[in-house]
């Protein structure tokens, strides 16, 4: 069986020596290991203070290089949260037919790997500060650097309903997650009131696979830039259902501001396809501590 996230290329530790030593010769000797894999790149760190990330699939190659361009204009935002700025720019050969970018790393512990995460409180204010000035960038300075608009509808809920359904019934064929009747039943209540038209500058892809936490669990890092776009700023706040405590949902929208109600749906909806998706990406590819962090993250995406 094929899966959304299977690689088309998976470069090994020894490919990426070879590709790192022969563009970056300052980095040698490279010490390279994989550290994690997504649907899109593979991820290496290099020499301890480098991470470089690998395409697994053409669709991804535009990702990185809207990475490449947008992140260094976001560093002089000062966006409150640690974020990966591009430095090596690797380009294609005959080793390996697909750019790849190398960046300063992002002090931090992905939350499904953390020894402590906190919900609420530092996390909820960090995470607010951090949308509120994103979501306030300049669009056509971004625009400028050849971020797309929302060329896949992410919000479009007839479009993507019978897939997180298939989902959902697998899910319950396999018993991944113990609170299936309330998924089941959320599935009859679908946002269906448009949204009203909004063209900010979004992450696009907030889940717990894409932040960092402190060694006190506070929220300390945002990565992976591939997908961010010109769209609406419900696809960011769905991070604040399936991460943040309903006590921390509190917080978060005093620092932020005022949602309307039908964005609120939106990002809900957002927070519970995702993490179906993950649950199940945890289970086919045997992570545990994925399929953990993301039944967690559904369970609070209900709540």
């Amino acid at each position: 069986m094929t899966h959304l996230w299977d690689a088309e290329i998976a470069v090994s530790t020894r490919q990426a020596e070879t590709l790192i030593q022969a563009q970056f010769p300052e980095l040698i000797p490279a010490d390279i290991r994989i550290i994690d894999y997504g649907f899109d790149n593979t991820v290496m760190k290099v020499n301890e203070n480098w991470i470089f990330r690998f395409p697994r699939r053409e669709i991804a190659v535009r990702l990185l290089e809207t990475e490449g361009k947008l992140l260094p204009l976001l560093e002089d935002r000062g966006l409150d949260l640690q974020i990966p700025v591009p430095v090596h720019y690797g380009k294609p050969s005959s080793l390996y037919k697909w750019p790849f970018l190398g960046y300063r790393f992002v002090e931090g512990t992905l939350p499904s790997r953390a020894d402590a995460v906190l919900r609420e409180g530092g996390t909820a204010i960090r995470l607010a500060r951090f949308l509120k000035k994103l979501h306030g960038t300049d669009p056509s300075e971004a625009e400028k650097r050849g971020v797309p608009y929302d060329e896949m509808d992410r919000l479009n809920v007839e479009k993507r309903k019978a897939v997180v359904e298939k989902n959902t019934h697998e899910i319950k064929k396999l018993g991944l997650f113990p609170q299936v009747a309330d998924l089941e039943r959320y599935l009859d209540h679908l946002p269906g009131k448009p949204l009203p038209q909004e063209t900010i500058l979004v992450h696009g892809d907030l889940h717990f696979k894409n932040i960092v936490v402190d060694e006190e669990g506070v929220l300390s890092g945002i990565i992976d830039w591939g997908d961010a776009h010109l769209g609406h700023r419900a696809i960011d706040l769905n991070l604040v259902y399936c991460f943040l405590t309903p006590k921390g949902r509190e917080v978060f929208f005093r620092e932020y501001g005022e949602v309307e109600e039908v964005e609120l749906e939106y990002a809900r909806f957002k927070a519970i396809y995702t993490n179906v998706v993950l649950l199940l990406y945890g289970y086919h590819e045997k992570q545990p501590h994925t399929l953990m962090e993301a039944r967690k993250s559904l369970e609070l995406a209900l709540t």
